[in-house]
């Protein structure tokens, strides 16, 4: 079922398979998965299984009846690339995806070796209308999946670093072209701290990438905890919604 999305990169959401396991820090407090068990509680079909990976074929041509030129976000309450998630139904992902080219599809993972593994084989390749990125939460963690997201040939390659858990560091941004940047929300939500995120912006506008920030999430920009997700959006007194630029 694709459906409206809140979140403020993209339009809608298509869920192809739903349910997810933790591979790293970032999962610890996963939205989607206290999401599938509410959904699940609720008797919302392709949620019967909770959180546990299920492949949704019938999803699969969701797109295919939407004429509107739509963003969507593939994968919202899983990971494309799970390991369990076999080839053959992401070859037909990617069918669907390049026969909608009035589309533009946003994949997002955090398993980025299987990703360029996935498009190693010479018959696959990245349809121009599909942007694909990858979860950069932490150093130990997070900095090589972007070494592993530069070997795939796609018109856009995106960085979530969201929720940011520490400082990055210098961050090699060649061939990247959008980074989303974000604190953690929910009631356990860690803090991000506001230098952290002004470093990401700095190297962003140095290397020419866009920069995006999302949200403050659990935390204000003044480092104190909030009862309800920090409103506002702002970061060095500016909002900062640049999207990559397509030629």
């Amino acid at each position: 079922m694709s459906t409206v999305s809140k979140i403020e990169w993209t339009e809608q959401t298509w869920n192809p398979t739903t349910g997810c396991t933790k591979v790293s820090p970032g999962c610890k407090h996963c939205y989607a998965e206290t999401m599938a068990k509410r959904l699940q509680a609720m008797g919302v079909r392709g949620y019967e299984n909770g959180f546990k990976l299920s492949l949704l074929p019938e999803r699969l041509n969701e797109p295919l009846r939407r004429r509107k030129p739509t963003i969507y976000f593939v994968n919202s309450m899983s990971d494309l690339f799970h390991e369990e998630i076999p080839f053959a139904f992401l070859d037909q992902v990617f069918d669907v995806i390049h026969r909608t080219p009035q589309h533009t599809y946003q994949i997002l993972t955090k398993r980025a070796k299987r990703m360029s593994r996935y498009f190693e084989n010479t018959k696959r390749f990245v349809p121009t209308n599909a942007w694909l990125g990858v979860s950069v939460e932490d150093r130990k963690y997070g900095l090589s999946r972007i070494d592993e997201l530069r070997k795939v040939d796609a018109s856009v390659r995106f960085l979530s670093i969201e929720p940011l858990l520490e400082d990055l560091g210098w961050l090699d941004l060649t061939d990247i072209h959008w980074a989303i940047v974000g604190g953690e929300s929910g009631p356990r939500a860690r803090s991000m701290k506001p230098e952290w995120a002004e470093a990401i912006k700095a190297q962003c506008i140095e290397q020419e990438v866009a920069f995006f920030f999302k949200q403050w999430g659990g935390w204000g920009a003044d480092g104190k905890r909030r009862a309800k997700k920090a409103n506002g959006r702002k970061l060095s007194g500016r909002t900062w919604d640049e999207m990559p630029c397509l030629l």
